[in-house]
C-alpha cells in the first residue's frame, strides 16, 4: 500500500501492459476489472464474496447515491466504504453516463452543469462539475470521475464536437474542485465520439491537465467492436504512458481481451452481474444460456474443473429450474460465476503479459469459447 496514489508500470507485451495501483486503501492489479455497484451493492452479491473472488475495487455510482440514500446522508453514517463494509478502494464515476441515457429527464448548460429529473419520484436535482466533485467526496470514493457529457453513437459532428469541448471545460472545473487530495485521484474522461481528430484534441487537452489517470468514455454506446478498437487505437498513444488508463462501461469478455491487447488497464460493466440475473452464464467454454430447455435434464455442472463452488457443485438442470422459475438463487448463483469468471479472465491476463505471452493467451481464450458448450449425450 501506498499513502498516496502512484501507478507501477511493470511489465509490457507489446501494447499490454502489466501494473498496478497503490493508494492508501489497498493495491490493485491492473489490468482490472471492477464489478459495478451502483447503488452500493454489486447485485445479488455479498462484498465479501465479491473480495474473495478476486476484486481489488468496485464500482459505484454519484448519480443513483445522490438520490439515495443521499451523499450528505452517506457522509453522516461514515462515508460509503463503512456503510457497505468495504474498506478496500472504490471508484464513483461522475454521472455524465446518466447525462445520456436519462436524456429525457435532464436539462445541459454549459456554465451551471446539468439538471436532472429523479427517475424515482420526479424531484429536481443539479449537478454542476464542483457539485459532481463534492458527492464524491462525500461519498469518500479513493477515485472520482470528472463530470462529462456522452453522447450515444451513432450521432452528428456538431453534436460530438459540442460534447467534447464541454467535457473539456468540466474536467478543468473538477481538477480545480478536487484539489489536493493525499491518497486520492481524479481521472479525466476522453470524449470524442467515432471521430478520430476529435478524439485526439480531447486526450491531448486532458493529458495538458496532468491528471493522475484518464479514461476512455464514449465507446459501448451503440457503435460496432471494431469501432470501438479503431478510436482505443487513435487515443491511446496521445495519453501519458506512466497513468492507467481505464475503459469505462466495457464489456465482453472478447472487448477486454482486445482493449488489454492495445493499453488498457482497466475496466467496468453490469454485464456479468445483469446476465447472471438474466440466466446467462459466461465460462471457458463460451457463454451458456440456462433458459434453454437442453439443460432440463443435464446433471453436469457449468464447469467440473472450476474452483467456484457456484460454477462446479450445482448441475445445470437445477440451475435451468430455477431460471425457469424466477428463483433469486438463480440470479445469485450465475452471478456469482460471471464474476468468478472475469476475474479469473483477468488473473489469466496478467499472468500472460508478466510471460510476455499475451498474443498465445488470446488465442487459446478465444479458441475455447469457439470450441463452444458441448450439449449432454
Amino acid at each position: 500500500m501506498s499513502e498516496d496514489f502512484r501507478f507501477t508500470l511493470k511489465n509490457t507485451d507489446g501494447n499490454a501492459r502489466l501494473g498496478e495501483i497503490s493508494m492508501p486503501r489497498g493495491v490493485i492489479r491492473t489490468p482490472a476489472f471492477m464489478p459495478v455497484g451502483t447503488a452500493g451493492t454489486v447485485k445479488a452479491m455479498y462484498l465479501d464474496q465479491v473480495r474473495d473472488l478476486g476484486a481489488d475495487i468496485i464500482l459505484g455510482n454519484t448519480y443513483h447515491l445522490m438520490l439515495r440514500p443521499g451523499a450528505e446522508r452517506v457522509a453522516r453514517l461514515g462515508g460509503l466504504h463503512s456503510l457497505i463494509r468495504w474498506p478496500h478502494p472504490i471508484l464513483t464515476d461522475s454521472g455524465g453516463f446518466q447525462v445520456m441515457s436519462l436524456a429525457a429527464l435532464r436539462e445541459i448548460d454549459e456554465r451551471k452543469g446539468v439538471t436532472f429529473k429523479s427517475h424515482i419520484d420526479g424531484s429536481v436535482h443539479h449537478m454542476s462539475p464542483e457539485r459532481s466533485i463534492e458527492i464524491q467526496g462525500l461519498l469518500g470514493s479513493d477515485i472520482q470521475m470528472q463530470l462529462d457529457e456522452c453522447v450515444r453513437l451513432p450521432a452528428e459532428r456538431p453534436e460530438i464536437e459540442k460534447s467534447t469541448e464541454m467535457s473539456l471545460a468540466w474536467a478543468e472545473r473538477c481538477r480545480v474542485a478536487f484539489g489536493d487530495q493525499p491518497g486520492k485521484a481524479m481521472f479525466g474522461i476522453v470524449q470524442g465520439g467515432d471521430i478520430p481528430d476529435l478524439r485526439v484534441r480531447s486526450a491531448r487537452g486532458l493529458a495538458d491537465l496532468d491528471l493522475k489517470g484518464y479514461a476512455v468514455g464514449g465507446l459501448a454506446v451503440g457503435e460496432p467492436q471494431a469501432v470501438m478498437l479503431d478510436m482505443l487505437e487513435i487515443t491511446l498513444p496521445e495519453l501519458p504512458t506512466q497513468k492507467p488508463r481505464y475503459l469505462m462501461g466495457v464489456g465482453t469478455p472478447d472487448d477486454i481481451l482486445k482493449s488489454v491487447a492495445r493499453g488498457i488497464d482497466m475496466f467496468d460493466c453490469v454485464m456479468p452481474t445483469r446476465a447472471g440475473r438474466h440466466g446467462l452464464a459466461f465460462t471457458r467454454r463460451g457463454k451458456v444460456n440456462l433458459r434453454n430447455a437442453r439443460h432440463a435434464e443435464d446433471l453436469r455442472p457449468l464447469d467440473e474443473e472450476s474452483i467456484c463452488p457456484a460454477t462446479r457443485d450445482y448441475s445445470r438442470a437445477y440451475l435451468h429450474h430455477l431460471v425457469r422459475a424466477n428463483e433469486s438463487l438463480a440470479g445469485m448463483l450465475l452471478t456469482w460465476n460471471n464474476l468468478h469468471y472475469y476475474q479469473q479472465l483477468m488473473q489469466g491476463i496478467r499472468a500472460a503479459i508478466a510471460e510476455g505471452r499475451y498474443e498465445d493467451f488470446m488465442a487459446e481464450t478465444q479458441e475455447g469459447w469457439a470450441r463452444g458448450d458441448v450439449p449432454a449425450l
